[in-house]
């Protein structure tokens, strides 16, 4: 307990030292404001994303549903819209969403890409990055906890009041948590306020009927955030107690902070695509349409493969023609083809995953000499706004996209005759109401498991953060000198 009474009240004096200093009220008011705008944009551009993306879905749904009695091979090539709609935390987690489209049409034989993101819509200041709550926790606060702890024991030493503090009894140990204790009081002057506000905002965008699963991801949010802020309170004093003066432990803080938020996540991103270089769009498309061809055309008649199919099918039910067939033979031929070319792009995909996971597992790496970087994973994959999550929403589309199209293909076998209709006959078509047998599209975000497996390198990095840099406390205290 005498312990503690002296850790507070080197706290309590530290404290009212800082707020001696104008420029602090100036910087922590500053630092306020972007919160709070930051809270505010985030607030308005869930909103407009979401309600874009409902309006969006609602009328595509309304399309597809009011389309006329029409063949069910034009209805899949119709298509139809999937739309991501964003998550809660999302609000103050931004992460890769506004480069991310959050739009995918879905047709038959063909698998399309996201568009209409943030950024393909807005001037090129987005991609300096918008001002997002987890953004200003992640980069600023760290800034702001380095400027005031820069001098924090460093001063002492140079006014010789260091040599004063020891010798009345107060220990290294005692010294040390007492500083970051005082650091750590003034940042949670912000950091308190910014959780409430984050929490209210979070309730009312799910009108206080929360699932278990997103409590714990807010959960997870707001405690790594706080263990992160302590992290650069522990950095910071530790260097001002090793530097014999407050320019050295200032220049020293400032040089941590770039290497940590600037030069080590860009250059780990460029080195992780150089080493593993992945195709381009187009070349990525044409390697997949060159293995259906190889595969077999659909659309020919006299394919090899699909020859093959028809001589089977018409040996099998004893027919001398496809029209003897008793059920609809473009339809099957469609379904198979539909398999072939969804098999293939499916293979063509996780050969190009594979790429990115070398791309990303290299920048995760990082994350064991960088607490930045296994903040920023971990915040976006809790906020299902990292590139994982974009991954999964192109699969639950992909997946929704072959159903529609096999819904379509299996309603043309059952009800579409093979007899090709004359030329002053209607077009063979079924009715309008089997529209609804294909069910709305609706993104299910990754779960916190999902999350917390995906993200096991960014934690496992923390708590190995947490016990060095107490490891590091326990020798400071044992070898620090006053001088």
């Amino acid at each position: 307990m005498k312990f503690l009474h002296i850790e507070i009240l080197i706290s309590r004096h530290f404290k009212k030292s800082v707020f001696k200093n104008p420029a602090v009220f100036i910087i922590t008011l500053f630092i306020g404001v972007l919160l709070l705008y930051a809270a505010f944009s985030g607030w308005e551009n869930y909103t407009n994303q979401n309600e874009t993306s409902e309006k969006y879905q609602h009328e595509s749904r309304e399309d597809w549903l009011n389309n006329p009695d029409k063949n069910p091979h034009r209805m899949a090539h119709y298509g139809n819209f999937a739309f991501r709609k964003s998550t809660s935390l999302s609000v103050f987690e931004f992460g890769m969403e506004p480069f991310f489209g959050n739009a995918i049409f879905l047709e038959a034989h063909k698998q399309n890409t996201a568009n209409f993101s943030e950024a393909g819509f807005s001037n090129s200041m987005l991609r300096f990055g918008e001002i997002s709550i987890a953004m200003v926790l992640q980069i600023l606060l760290p800034l702001l906890i380095f400027f005031l702890g820069f001098n924090s024991i460093a001063y002492e030493r140079e006014n010789g009041t260091l040599k004063l503090l020891l010798s009345q009894g107060i220990n290294w140990k005692q010294l040390l948590f007492g500083k970051i204790l005082g650091v750590a009081s003034v940042i949670m002057l912000l950091f308190i306020p910014t959780i409430v506000i984050l929490i209210l905002i979070w309730l009312l965008l799910q009108n206080f009927s929360i699932s278990a699963d997103e409590t714990l991801k807010m959960l997870f949010f707001i405690v790594f955030h706080f263990i992160y802020l302590i992290f650069f309170c522990v950095i910071a004093v530790l260097i001002s107690a090793s530097s014999k003066t407050s320019k050295k432990a200032l220049i020293s803080l400032i040089g941590i902070w770039l290497i940590f938020t600037i030069i080590l996540p860009r250059t780990t991103q460029a080195i992780g695509a150089y080493l593993y270089e992945a195709p381009s769009k187009i070349q990525f498309n044409s390697d997949i349409e060159k293995d259906i061809l190889k595969q077999g055309d659909n659309h020919n008649p006299n394919d090899p493969h699909y020859k093959a199919i028809k001589d089977s099918l018409l040996t099998v039910y004893k027919v001398d023609s496809v029209q003897k067939l008793p059920f609809n033979y473009s339809g099957f031929i469609m379904t198979e083809g539909e398999k072939i070319s969804s098999q293939i792009y499916k293979k063509h995909l996780e050969e190009l995953l594979k790429i990115y996971d070398k791309q990303n597992s290299f920048s995760k790496a990082v994350a064991f000499f960088n607490p930045y970087v296994a903040m920023k994973n971990l915040s976006m994959g809790l906020s299902n706004t990292d590139y994982d999550s974009y991954i999964d929403f192109q699969k639950q589309a992909e997946d929704y996209r072959y159903m529609m199209a096999q819904k379509m293909n299996g309603l043309q076998i059952k009800y579409i005759s093979n007899k090709k209709p004359g030329e002053k006959d209607k077009p063979q078509t079924i009715n309008k109401e089997h529209w609804a047998d294909v069910e709305e599209f609706h993104y299910k975000p990754k779960g916190i498991r999902e999350v917390l497996k995906s993200e096991i390198i960014s934690i496992i990095s923390i708590i190995l953060w947490i016990i060095l840099l107490f490891t590091a406390i326990r020798i400071a205290a044992k070898n620090l000198k006053a001088i």
